[in-house]
């Protein structure tokens, strides 16, 4: 399954548009929401944005990627840059004082982009077209992202994964992760997914085997509180691209990745 409680409704896309158009983080001042009483931006207007954002354009494949030199592109770079400062300056700190520092990230459109899905499919999710378009492995990286991942294990970081990827997409996942870079701790015990029939116990409180029950944020902090109270790491940067990535606690400090395409709750 992919990220679970995905919205597609145009509006909830909208704010996220906005958060990445204008680097806000959040819906600007004026900008329409899903809740608001006020006339929506109009969707055609909204995916011509998306495409300029991300500099969208089909490969000679009929794949459509993300320009290194769009705004998208852009505003990865300057998110990396300080990442990476911060790393150097928070492992150092955190091997002075005897603990392990780690780093978090979320695997889809943190790690793996997936334009070209939400072109294909109009921004509307279906579970088998999903699943079979991670089961290709085929996913370009996200920009600067697998550099990332590489940088903090340079510099004496635990790199984990905490996705809402499925078990059953565990093998399609490290492959795709193996083919862009990104091939660092790519076993069970630093590759979190959603394995629903045999939930971890540490998840015991919204998830059995019988009942699957956590929402985003359950699932992903609960892991972070994991690799920190049960495995002995300071987890010193979390990434992802939707807040519910990142909420929750259980992170010295988060990065908001730009996603305008979709909104998880």
């Amino acid at each position: 399954m992919r990220k679970s409680h995905r919205v597609v409704a145009a509006g909830a896309a909208c704010a996220l548009a906005g958060a990445a158009l204008y680097g806000a983080g959040a819906a600007t001042a004026g900008q329409s929401t899903a809740n608001s009483t006020h006339e929506p931006y109009n969707i055609g207007q909204l995916v011509k944005d998306i495409d300029t954002y991300y500099g969208t354009t089909a490969d000679s494949n009929g794949v459509y990627q993300a320009s290194p030199d769009s705004p998208y592109a852009k505003d990865l770079a300057d998110m990396d840059a300080a990442a990476k400062r911060y790393i150097d300056k928070a492992a150092r700190k955190a091997h002075r004082h005897g603990e392990k520092p780690a780093v978090v990230f979320d695997i889809d459109d943190t790690l793996l982009l997936s334009l070209d899905y939400e072109k294909r499919y109009n921004y509307t999710y279906n579970p088998t077209t999903w699943n079979d378009y991670v089961n290709r492995a085929d996913r370009p990286a996200v920009f600067g992202s697998p550099e990332l991942v590489q940088y903090a294990a340079s510099k004496g970081v635990e790199v984990f994964y905490n996705s809402g990827l499925s078990e059953a997409q565990r093998a399609a996942a490290v492959a795709n992760l193996k083919k862009v870079g990104a091939d660092v701790n790519l076993d069970a015990d630093h590759m979190f997914l959603k394995d629903k029939a045999n939930p971890p116990a540490y998840l015991g409180d919204c998830a059995t085997p019988s009942a699957w029950n956590c929402t985003t944020v359950q699932y992903k902090s609960g892991t972070r509180k994991h690799i920190e109270d049960d495995l002995g790491y300071e987890i010193i940067a979390n990434f992802g691209d939707q807040y519910s990535d990142l909420d929750g606690g259980y992170a010295d400090r988060t990065y908001k990745l730009p996603n305008p395409t979709y909104f998880v709750s």
